[in-house]
């Protein structure tokens, strides 16, 4: 009898365990305060610069591995709102990075799991972070705002 009350709290453990996993997967988070101010490492700011990120317009930064299987439907979410966006007067750029090939560039923003993505503004801020694969209307509501033109104070 004990047993089988261990293995129902094992169980129950992990199946919430389990909910609050998939519960944060997929989601749009704001960055870090430190990290949406403007970029001071320098060595941060090359390697992103390297990759297309600052180049005057947003940018959805996204890591794969050829080995990842939820990357195809990362790269399907993020090219159709890309797509979506392209005619808004700062379409934002779809930039996709190889774990594998870019290792200094995963270390620096600190990417743990694949698929991860990353939402940069035209400055080059890093604005939001999505680990799993990203709900289309989440991260079209996230780039809407950056790929319109900021408001000038008269």
């Amino acid at each position: 009898m004990t047993q089988i009350m261990i293995l129902v709290a094992v169980l129950l453990v992990g199946a919430v365990i389990g909910i609050l996993v998939r519960r944060r997967e997929g989601r749009v988070r704001n960055a870090p305060a430190a990290k949406a101010t403007a970029p001071e490492d320098t060595q941060r700011t090359a390697l992103l610069a390297a990759a297309g990120v600052g180049a005057a317009q947003p940018a959805v930064l996204h890591f794969s591995a050829e080995w990842c299987g939820p990357c195809a439907a990362v790269r399907r979410v993020v090219g159709g709102v890309v797509a979506d966006l392209a005619e808004t007067q700062a379409p934002p750029r779809d930039i996709e990075v190889d774990i594998d090939a870019e290792p200094a560039l995963a270390r620096e923003l600190n990417v743990l799991s694949l698929p991860t993505t990353f939402v940069f503004d035209a400055e080059g801020r890093e604005r939001f972070r999505i680990s799993g694969v990203p709900k289309t209307s989440d991260l079209r509501s996230a780039l809407v705002p950056l790929t319109e033109p900021e408001p000038h104070c008269a």
